[in-house]
């Protein structure tokens, strides 16, 4: 936890909330991407470019899901989140598009206005 709050001391709150908020999207566009990508996989099971879509997007989507879990913890002390928003926000990376939802209504300074 240390090591997280020493990094995320470095970079300003809006820096950080704009890259929390690029990455929810991303990781949305990217799961949307993954799931044409098993669809295609398994249209063609033995196609090159299947194979190749879907190692390049399953790796692009980790990569994304893996930001959204590390930017969480800044985040949570940026915009004062309970125990309740953390765990709803930590569910979200699971389902689908959830993200999305997490940065338009959790990721807000105001919420209770």
């Amino acid at each position: 936890m240390n090591i997280i709050e020493k990094y995320s001391s470095k970079y300003p709150e809006e820096k950080i909330i704009k890259w929390f908020k690029q990455v929810c999207l991303a990781e949305a566009v990217s799961w949307f991407l993954l799931f044409t990508a098993m669809v295609w996989i398994r249209v063609e099971p033995k196609g090159l470019f299947a194979i190749i879509y879907i190692s390049t997007m399953g790796s692009i989507h980790g990569l994304f899901f893996t930001l959204y879990l590390l930017l969480l913890l800044p985040v949570k002390k940026i915009f004062n989140w309970d125990d309740e928003d953390s765990i709803f926000a930590l569910c979200a990376a699971f389902f689908p598009f959830a993200t999305i939802w997490v940065d338009k209504k959790l990721a807000r300074k105001n919420r209770d206005e």
